[in-house]
């Protein structure tokens, strides 16, 4: 009898001790759906930024050493997630990473945090903006939210709720820089939240959860990891992003009826063994 060998995903992203997010959050989500997380850090946090004080320490630095010796050891991914990047010289970086990593079986994710409601991060900068668009090409799936979708596409963030053949259209022009598969998170609609999912060639799906309480940190990177561990275990997009959304909202809601801060994040490790 012959075994599957266990699957791996390369996570990009910053190390944060408190505050549930990034690698804190995707390393045991993708664990616990039985893939093994390889974490590429970007930067070590104490506790992330929301909080009124933290240590931080700009990994840029040690990314190409730390990367080149996982050329040497001659890993191989079946998924590349890249998530928060601080700088140009690190989106650069991950431009190599991918170079170097991405082969025809590996599904590469780039969730592109660049900003929300209509501005961009502190952090950000035109020229990172400009440095976040060569990711673009190298992209099977991107998880933008309306923000990040504009920025990309150099258009203006809308003054009013787009209709769906809107967002379609928005979603069709990523895909021509590279992405067969769009997922536009976090649309804001009458007490709900909407994720538009786009895939080349398919009609598009509209999957909506109704909004608990306030915006929390790390919510995007829980949507993330259980959303590209799903489609490297073969699962159809839409399948994916209705699992991520039940799983969250069902963690929101434990997370706001025991009173935990919002800066605290998401408890999601109460339901961890629901994942599969």
């Amino acid at each position: 009898m012959s075994l599957n060998k266990q699957k791996k995903i390369a996570i990009v992203n910053d190390f944060t001790g408190f505050g549930r997010c990034s690698i804190a959050v995707a390393l045991p989500i993708i664990s616990a759906m039985k893939i093994q997380c390889c974490p590429l850090p970007t930067a070590i946090l104490s506790a992330h930024t929301g909080f009124s004080s933290f240590f931080f320490d700009d990994y840029t630095p040690h990314m190409r050493d730390y990367m080149n010796n996982w050329k040497e050891l001659n890993l191989q991914f079946d998924g590349i997630c890249t998530g928060f990047l601080g700088s140009k010289e690190q989106i650069d970086v991950v431009v190599e990473f991918l170079c170097n990593f991405k082969t025809k079986d590996t599904i590469v994710m780039v969730d592109p945090v660049m900003g929300d409601y209509g501005k961009l991060y502190s952090t950000y900068t035109q020229e990172m903006c400009d440095e976040m668009k060569k990711l673009i090409k190298y992209a099977d799936v991107m998880t933008p939210n309306l923000t990040e979708a504009c920025r990309l596409l150099d258009i203006p963030y809308p003054e009013k709720i787009l209709n769906p053949e809107q967002l379609e259209n928005i979603a069709k022009e990523l895909c021509k820089k590279g992405p067969n598969k769009i997922v536009i998170t976090g649309l804001q609609h009458n007490g709900s939240i909407r994720n538009f999912i786009y895939e080349t060639g398919k009609p598009y799906t509209i999957i909506e959860v109704k909004k608990i309480g306030e915006d929390r940190s790390g919510t995007g990177d829980v949507f993330s990891s259980i959303v590209v561990a799903n489609i490297v275990k073969g699962v159809d997009i839409v399948t994916a992003v209705k699992k991520a959304t039940d799983f969250i909202s069902k963690a929101i809601n434990y997370t706001a009826k025991i009173g935990t801060p919002v800066h605290d994040g998401i408890c999601f490790e109460e339901y961890l063994t629901d994942l599969q």
